[in-house]
């Protein structure tokens, strides 16, 4: 589940924005709609444990954000967290394998080859396992980073912009990928986008509508 109550977060220099309370049950699907800077990346940020709030408080599958200290929020965010950024940040430096191993690693746990090879082959890419992410295409290298999202079976897999640049036929499989790899983990699933396709095409819990582009400077 998801629960925020007076959730808040200021920038360098004071700028600072308020965000709606939500509650969304485990499982469900919240979407975060607004045009672009209107801080729903800094909402991801904030339900990653990647940022602290400035006020309010924030609960992810029952743990309070605010009372984890950094060791203890990246430790939390390796094993509840999976994240599907618009920029996919895979190392072509590593097979398709190899990048999901990364996210084992990252987390302090053994290499899963059995593991790795369930995460590819659920989502259609057992056979690609040791190309590089340079030899795919823009649909295979995202299902990459989807499966390296879900590999640990996270809590929480959040989405930003998903569907971004996608044609319809496209953003349907997206989102379809997406709904169904959180089903199978049992997690909530929070979708950051101004694309209007995404609230047709999933069965939404809620829905978080950010304003305008931050300006406002705090006094």
């Amino acid at each position: 589940m998801i629960a925020t109550t007076g959730l808040a977060y200021r920038y360098a220099g004071g700028t600072e924005i308020r965000f709606p309370d939500v509650a969304v049950p485990q499982g469900g699907v919240l979407l975060l709609q607004g045009p672009s800077g209107a801080g729903k990346s800094t909402w991801l940020a904030l339900a990653a444990a990647l940022l602290r709030p400035a006020a309010g408080h924030i609960t992810v599958a029952a743990q309070d954000l605010a009372a984890l200290g950094k060791v203890a929020g990246d430790a939390w965010r390796a094993r509840a967290v999976g994240f599907l950024p618009q920029k996919l940040h895979l190392s072509d430096a590593l097979t398709v394998a190899g990048n999901l191993a990364m996210a084992q690693w990252a987390a302090g746990a053994a290499e899963d080859a059995v593991a790795i090879h369930d995460a590819l082959e659920a989502l259609g890419l057992a056979d690609l396992a040791t190309r590089r992410p340079s030899q795919l295409s823009g649909g295979q290298a995202q299902r990459v980073a989807l499966a390296r999202a879900v590999l640990l079976r996270p809590r929480i897999i959040l989405a930003d912009e998903p569907t971004a640049s996608l044609d319809d036929d496209a953003a349907r499989a997206a989102l379809g990928l997406l709904q169904a790899s959180a089903a199978r983990c049992g997690a909530t699933l929070v979708i950051a986008t101004h694309d209007s396709r995404v609230a047709a095409g999933l069965p939404v819990a809620a829905v978080c509508r950010l304003g305008a582009k931050i300006a406002a400077t705090a006094p």
